[in-house]
This record gives C-alpha cells, sequence and structure tokens, in this order.
C-alpha cells in the first residue's frame, strides 16, 4: 500500500482571541457580538490581508492565520493592537475587546483548509501566555524579526506549555510598550493583482546610491485594470511567475528547499509597487511538468517568468536561476548562488535575499532597455524619474547626480507628487551633506526634509521616502532617530540593502565603529556582489579610521576607491591616512587629484571641520575629526 504523501512546509502561525470573552458575552451577548464582528470587517481581516495574511479559520472569539513571512506577522499583529489603544479609548474598561495575540515560526503540516502540526500548538501556547493587549512570539520567530522591526521585545526565558515535550523560548511586546508606538496606518485594501511592499520571513536584507536600485522598480508599475487580465491583452510591465524551482539533489526530501526558494521569490517580487505576482498556488501546478514558457506566458498574461534549481547536500546548497521573456523564450540573465549554512533557515533567508536582489537590479536594467526601444520619444513623469534613478544606479554608465536630479525635476514639473522623483531627489540633495562636500550644507538639508516630507505626505508607506528621511535625520544630528527611521524603511522594504547603511553610518557619528562594522558585514554577507559595495567598505575603512587602525583604514578605502567611483570623502579619508601613517609622498600625491577635483567642495580644513561637526559634535566625534584634520593638515591641506 502506498503511503499518501503528507505535506509539509515552514510557516509563521499567528494566532489571537479575545481576553475575557464569556465575561463580555455574559455583559452584552448581542452588543459583544456585533463590536467584533465590526472590528473582524474593519481592522483584523484588512490588516491580515494587508499584510499578506491567510486567515485559516476563525473560532467565534479567535483567528488562526498562516504567514509567509515571520516580520508580516509580528507588524500585523503590533499594528492590530495598537489600533486597538485607540478604539478602546472611550469605551468603559469592563466593556473593552482585548486581544491576546502569539505567533511561532514552526513546521506545520498542511491540509486544503487548515494546518496543524507542533508549530501551531505553540502559537496557540504562546497566545494564552501573552499579556493583554500585548504581543507574545517564540525564540525561532524572534530570531528573524530583532533586527527587523522597531519593537523592542522583552526576553522571557524558556517556559514549559502543555504537549510540547521541549521547553519554548518566550519573547513580549507588553500592552505598554504596544500603547507608547505611534499610531499604525489604517488598513489599506489593495487591488488583488497590484502588491504594496512587505516584508518576508525570507528576507534579512542594508550607501545610498544602492536605494535606488529598488526604487527604480517603483517605476515598473501600472495604473490598476478596471478588470482582471484575460488573454491577448498586454500584461503589465512587471508581470512575473515564479515558476517552481527544480529539486537537483535526487532526494525527494530536499523538495522542501526548492519549494521555500519558490515561495520566498515570489513573496519578495510581490513587494514591488503595482507588479503583477502570479500567486504560488497556480504556480505549483506546473511543478513536475514540461514547461514550454511562451505557453505559460500566454496562459498567466504575464511577460517574465523565473525559473530554477536547487541543490542542498551536506550542509550546503547551490541555486540557480534564469530570467525568461515569456514572449519570445529568450534568456535575460542567468546566475548561480552557493551558501553554506548549517543553519537551514538563516540559509534560505540568504539565498532568497541575494536572488531577489540580483533579480530587482536585472529587471530594471531589462525595462529600462525595452522601453528606450519602444517609446523613447514619449516618456511621463514616471519614465523620467525612473530615468533619473539609472542615471544614480549606474545603469547607463558613470553616476551623474546633476543629469539625474534634473531628470527628477522634469518628472515633478510634471507631476509634483510623483513619490518616486520626490524620493530620489531627497536623495541627490542629502548625499552631498553626508559626506562633507556640499556647498551649502543647510540649505540641502532643509530641501531634503522637504522633498522627503511632501514624499511621506503622500505615500506614508514609501521606503524611499523614509529612507532619504533617516538620511535627512542624519545630517541633522539626529543619529538614534534614524536609524529608527531606517527600520521603518527596512520594515517595508528588506530587500533594500541601503537600509543597513544607516545604523552604519549612524554608529560612526555615535563613535560605535564595531556596531558599524557589524551592519556592514551583514550588507556584505547579504550582497557579496553588490553593485555599491564601495560604500560600504568605505564605512567599514571609516570605523577602522576611529578606532585608530590606520592600516585596515587604508585597506578598506581602497577597497572602496578600487571598486566604485573615487568618492571626495574617500580621498581625504586616505590622505589623512596616509599622513598619519607616515606615508607622505602617497598623501601629497592624493591631495593634488582631490584639489583638482571639481566635486570636492572641502577645499580648507576649515571648511571640511565645519560641516563634519555639524552632523555630530559629542566629544568621541570631535576628538576623532581633531585626528582626521591633523593627518590633512601633515598631509598639506590649507587651512
Amino acid at each position: 500500500m502506498v503511503q499518501r504523501h503528507i505535506e509539509r512546509k515552514l510557516a509563521a502561525v499567528f494566532v489571537a482571541d479575545v481576553a475575557g470573552y464569556s465575561r463580555l458575552m455574559e455583559l452584552d451577548e448581542e452588543g459583544t457580538h456585533s463590536r467584533l464582528s465590526a472590528l473582524e470587517r474593519e481592522l483584523v481581516g484588512p490588516k491580515i490581508r494587508e499584510h499578506h495574511g491567510r486567515i485559516i479559520k476563525n473560532t467565534g472569539d479567535g483567528v488562526l492565520v498562516e504567514f509567509a513571512s515571520v516580520v508580516d506577522a509580528v507588524r500585523c499583529a503590533v499594528e492590530i493592537q495598537r489600533d486597538m489603544v485607540e478604539r478602546n479609548s472611550g469605551c468603559p474598561e469592563d466593556r473593552r475587546i482585548v486581544f491576546r495575540i502569539g505567533i511561532n515560526l514552526g513546521d506545520v503540516i498542511v491540509m486544503p483548509d487548515d494546518i496543524y502540526g507542533d508549530g501551531v500548538n505553540v502559537a496557540v501556547r504562546l497566545e494564552g501566555l501573552g499579556e493583554c493587549g500585548g504581543v507574545c512570539i517564540s525564540g525561532t520567530a524572534y530570531d528573524q524579526v530583532r533586527d527587523k522591526v522597531p519593537y523592542t521585545f522583552a526576553e522571557m526565558g524558556e517556559k514549559t506549555v502543555k504537549n510540547i515535550s521541549r521547553p519554548v523560548r518566550v519573547y513580549a511586546l507588553g500592552a505598554t510598550a504596544v500603547a507608547a508606538l505611534p499610531a499604525s496606518t489604517p488598513p489599506v485594501e489593495a487591488p488583488h493583482w497590484s502588491r504594496r511592499y512587505r516584508r518576508s520571513s525570507w528576507l534579512t536584507a542594508a550607501g545610498i546610491v544602492a536605494v535606488i536600485i529598488v526604487a527604480a522598480v517603483l517605476w515598473l508599475g501600472i495604473k490598476p485594470a478596471k478588470e482582471p487580465l484575460r488573454s491577448g491583452l498586454v500584461p503589465p510591465r512587471v508581470s512575473i511567475v515564479v515558476l517552481p524551482f527544480a529539486n537537483l539533489s535526487g532526494d525527494p526530501a530536499q523538495d522542501y528547499l526548492a519549494d521555500v526558494i519558490t515561495e520566498g521569490l515570489t513573496t519578495a517580487l510581490s513587494r514591488i509597487k503595482g507588479a503583477f505576482v502570479i500567486a504560488r498556488s497556480t504556480a505549483f501546478t506546473y511543478k513536475g511538468n514540461p514547461v514550454n514558457v511562451k505557453q505559460v506566458g500566454k496562459e498567466l498574461d504575464v511577460r517574465y517568468a523565473l525559473e530554477g534549481s536547487a541543490q542542498y547536500s551536506g550542509g550546503k546548497a547551490r541555486v540557480s536561476a534564469q530570467l525568461i521573456d515569456a514572449e519570445t523564450g529568450a534568456h535575460l540573465w542567468a546566475d548561480q548562488f552557493d551558501a553554506a549554512r548549517s543553519d537551514l533557515l538563516e540559509m534560505q533567508d540568504e539565498i532568497v535575499t541575494r536572488l531577489s536582489r540580483a533579480l530587482t537590479i536585472q529587471l530594471v536594467a531589462v525595462d529600462i532597455a525595452r522601453v528606450n526601444r519602444t517609446r523613447p520619444g514619449n516618456l511621463d513623469a514616471q519614465d523620467l524619474a525612473m530615468r533619473c534613478a539609472a542615471e544614480m544606479m549606474g545603469v547607463t554608465g558613470a553616476t551623474d547626480w546633476a543629469a539625474a536630479s534634473s531628470l527628477c525635476d522634469r518628472a515633478l514639473q510634471i507631476d509634483g507628487r510623483n513619490v518616486l522623483a520626490l524620493g530620489l531627489l531627497a536623495l541627490s540633495d542629502i548625499f552631498p551633506v553626508t559626506i562633507s562636500q556640499s556647498n551649502d550644507p543647510a540649505a540641502a538639508t532643509r530641501r531634503a526634509d522637504e522633498l522627503a516630507s511632501r514624499a511621506l505626505a503622500i505615500d506614508p508607506n514609501d521606503d524611499i521616502a523614509h529612507l532619504a528621511k533617516a538620511w535627512v535625520l542624519m545630517a541633522q544630528s539626529r543619529h538614534e532617530e534614524a536609524i529608527v527611521e531606517a527600520d521603518r524603511s527596512l520594515a517595508l522594504n528588506p530587500s533594500n540593502i541601503d537600509a543597513y547603511m544607516v545604523p552604519g553610518v549612524a554608529n560612526l557619528f555615535l563613535c560605535r565603529p564595531d556596531q558599524s562594522i557589524e551592519f556592514v558585514d551583514k550588507a556584505i554577507r547579504l550582497s557579496p556582489k553588490d553593485p555599491h559595495l564601495w560604500g560600504l567598505y568605505l564605512i567599514k575603512g571609516e570605523a577602522f579610521f576611529i578606532m585608530r587602525q590606520d592600516d585596515r583604514a587604508i585597506e578598506w578605502t581602497r577597497r572602496s576607491v578600487a571598486t566604485g567611483p573615487s568618492d571626495p570623502y574617500a580621498m581625504l579619508m586616505l590622505i589623512s591616512a596616509f599622513a598619519l601613517n607616515g606615508q607622505q609622498a602617497e598623501a601629497g600625491e592624493l591631495l593634488k587629484a582631490y584639489l583638482a577635483d571639481s566635486r570636492a567642495k572641502s577645499k580648507t580644513i576649515a571648511q571640511f571641520q565645519t560641516q563634519q561637526l555639524s552632523m555630530a559634535h559629542n566629544p568621541k566625534w570631535v576628538a576623532y575629526n581633531e585626528r582626521f584634520a591633523e593627518g590633512l593638515r601633515k598631509a598639506g591641506l590649507p587651512e
């Protein structure tokens, strides 16, 4: 007798129920039922859908939900609890509806309309342990969200729970901590063909130039159609199916890894605003069958298909991926990724992050080329904003900041509410300030602040706008606030490696170089072939310079210069480090090149120090800059 295969998968399990439900029903049965129904309709259901959750079952006084992403699950839970604070503020305490929420990341058995297993049981027990109005999560869930959400969970230790053989690590966000958070945004019900940026448990993704890579993809979206796409209609510009990755290990038990990669990439691509990404359930109908990509494109009305394979053996994984034009069958891009991790979950995170990062860059380049061929003389505001992004990220050649800004200015002349153009202009204004190379730092900071604030007023959930705001806060010496703002950006789009840049730089200003290196190393590990590694290398070089490890500062800053553009700030660091390290000839030659560089704005020590100290003035930063200036003085930079 052939044993039926039991489908299993890793999922974030979310369990919520109403505290004191029986008492509330006894007090006012009809009123409680009516209010709870309204909450499910107006808050709980919309928030779950907004964060890509799937409601498995309603239990009258509670709900069981499955998320592909732990971060999505936690954000959803916290936003629901924060909203309940406002909703309960005018209600008598004994009549308030208060939720307890538990979240676990674990393996579950999948049935058509339900999920089972210890993964669910632990979530149920966590909900029971949780504080009314708070959120309680397992250690496995906490490990995935601790660097990705702006919430401080308290460690509660290991707890023994009913029917679970091993103790469970427990972390909690209490009701008081939830109430202290800023009010959450109202739930957004997006059309089913449109996706907002979401966080995924498979994405643990982190200067300022690299953010434009993902920002550029915003341009690739479309206006929502009035009806679903049908065969024969032109598909949206970014319409893609992630076909099930093939398992090449020869072991059917390893189908799990290939399926996880497929699900993770589907979730990652669905974060692109306006993108049309075929659902996992439909994509998996092609699993195990010969696939004609052109036929799939016609059947699903998609322009691109992503296919690949995964092989896992001995703690090592090799994943290959190919991007295919579904209209022509042409292979547009292919790459191979290797990862060695004893922790399978961490390895999956890394693979999906690296794949989604590379794929995002490629989608931008491919579609720019297509638009250039098909309608080069008919560019609207979003087209111009995209061209601006392409200039900034170097898709069309060396970065030309003036040309890029001009394109975004033109975009805003056509549409003053273009969020992409506003965010990019804010970044282009604030970037020279953060490297002490601005003609007028105060004016540039004011303008960048205005642009970022306008973008956020139009779209509070735009990750680019939040990141621009973070850099503005940095320039205003509000470094801890900048880190929090970057966390918000990362929460909205975790595949932006640049989100790690902000805490990397902020910790330089705060003279916490070890923490800067930690963020940079994580970003490099997640995107080891990133086109803007030079920015990460530069941060690491300055961290070593702060620690007075001049040889290592020179090593990493040289890597930055060799990898990317010859940044004026990198040149100043090398000049100072060379001089302090006794390499006077090298310092002198580089100083001549710096002074001849039209981009260099700090041509005297006084100009340099004024800009440096305007962004931070704590004693350690002041002492570091005195040493920095001493090196420049030794090299011959005028006072």
